[in-house]
């Protein structure tokens, strides 16, 4: 009994853990908010070489929801609603801030959490370096 609900629990925090938004499709204008001014002129201090720490903390954390390439089709993210971003979009779009901001803070009316606290502010940086090789 208590497996089956530790496992029940583990797949409650993969399903939540995830999302970000509605996947947005060829006719969808994304939107992106504002991120509070503590957060708006963040710039990310790692250079290329944090990509690939960045990858493997993305393919742990992300990807159920994202997808592995980040498109918002990860298997996870098919049942939430709204669906995940596809950050192959939100990548041109958004500023370091702003992914800072949405990763650790989450976004509000979706799956996405924070994940401040869970991650470091190193860790954050990292996959926001994996995040901008995206295409």
């Amino acid at each position: 009994m208590k497996r089956v609900l530790c496992i029940a629990i583990c797949l409650v925090f993969v399903l939540t853990a995830c999302g970000g938004g509605s996947a947005p499709d060829s006719n969808q204008e994304i939107v992106l908010a504002t991120p509070p001014a503590e957060y708006a002129e963040l710039t990310n201090p790692l250079g290329a070489e944090a990509a690939s720490d960045g990858a493997d903390i993305f393919a742990s954390t992300c990807a159920s929801c994202h997808g592995e390439t980040g498109k918002g089709d990860g298997i996870a993210g098919q049942s939430l609603e709204p669906k995940p971003k596809d950050l192959t979009q939100v990548n041109a779009l958004a500023s370091d801030g702003f992914l800072f901001w949405r990763i650790s803070k989450g976004s509000p009316g979706t799956a996405m959490i924070g994940w401040a606290g869970i991650l470091d502010e190193e860790q954050i940086w990292q996959v926001i370096t994996f995040i901008r090789t995206l295409k």
